[in-house]
């Protein structure tokens, strides 16, 4: 089974545009994930620092600038979405990877706190 670290600068970037309202309280996280064009387009545009500030988890042992090293998206490559990160908490807590499992639960707590959730 892969190993993930958790990936700070994700989690700087998710909880600054957390800060700043970029975020979708309501969606369907499969409908909506990126799917393979739409990472490819974003890489182009915009290269891997700024694609791996979108995953939280980085897969150890895998090259820098692939997407096998990226894992728990947490947006679209727009807003962050309240969804994803729930898929984050329970995929991770599925498969034991408890460092991720805990930041996704704490920008999910964040999340609700901005948007007033109780």
């Amino acid at each position: 089974m892969a190993r993930y670290t958790v990936n700070d600068a994700a989690l700087a970037a998710t909880r600054k545009l957390v800060d700043a309202k970029q975020y979708v309280l309501e969606s369907d996280w499969g409908d909506v994930q990126p799917d393979a064009d739409a990472q490819n387009a974003f890489l182009e545009r915009h290269g891997w620092p700024d694609y791996a500030a979108w995953h939280l988890g980085l897969t150890e042992g895998a090259n820098d600038e692939t997407k096998a090293r990226h894992a728990f998206v947490v947006g679209d490559f727009r807003r962050v979405h309240r969804s994803a990160l729930i898929a984050c908490v329970y995929r991770a807590a599925e498969w034991r990877h408890k460092r991720v499992e805990l930041a996704a639960h704490e920008l999910l707590q964040h999340l609700d706190r901005t948007a007033g959730i109780d």
